[in-house]
């Protein structure tokens, strides 16, 4: 039956936006530890469970066409039309699927947004601290102040 298999696609898709979520939340808790030797790591992470979302979702898309046909529904049909339309118990799981998929949604922008303004906060706190470099006062070999620029600088351009 189609909306066995659409089910099944389904919960394998909630699965990935919880760990969609859980990957969001591994970078947010990097970014506010400043822990940013790691945060390339979680990014391409985040990454690689976006394209499987992205390849889950084909694969929904074939799922809900079938089970569209089989429901007498237009092709494209949203979850909440297959919900209406399927028998028992299939409604009732099309509809909890469909509040599942909106409440992860949610959270996951949300999170998302968090992730963007904190990185967006440490750029500006790193423009600022190179850009006060230029200022750095050093002491020479007696302890005197030197009053010129380091020769030498270190500077860490992850941040």
């Amino acid at each position: 039956m189609a909306l066995d298999a659409l089910s099944e696609v389904l919960w394998h898709e909630r699965t990935l936006l919880e760990l969609l979520l859980f990957k969001l939340e591994e970078e947010q808790l990097l970014l506010t530890a400043g822990r940013t030797r790691w945060l390339a790591h979680a990014t391409r992470e985040v990454e690689a469970v976006l394209s499987q979302i992205r390849d889950a979702e084909l694969g929904r898309s074939v799922e809900a066409s079938a089970a569209c046909a089989e429901l007498g529904l237009p092709d494209g049909a949203a979850l909440a039309d297959l919900a209406d339309a399927a028998p028992a118990p299939w409604d009732e799981l099309l509809r909890q699927h469909r509040d599942s998929f909106a409440s992860l949604t949610a959270e996951i922008s949300q999170l998302a947004d968090g992730n963007r303004e904190l990185l967006a906060m440490s750029h500006r706190a790193t423009q600022e601290t190179l850009a006060s470099l230029h200022d750095v006062h050093t002491y020479d070999g007696s302890g005197r102040s030197a009053g010129t620029a380091a020769d030498a600088l270190l500077v860490d351009r992850t941040l």
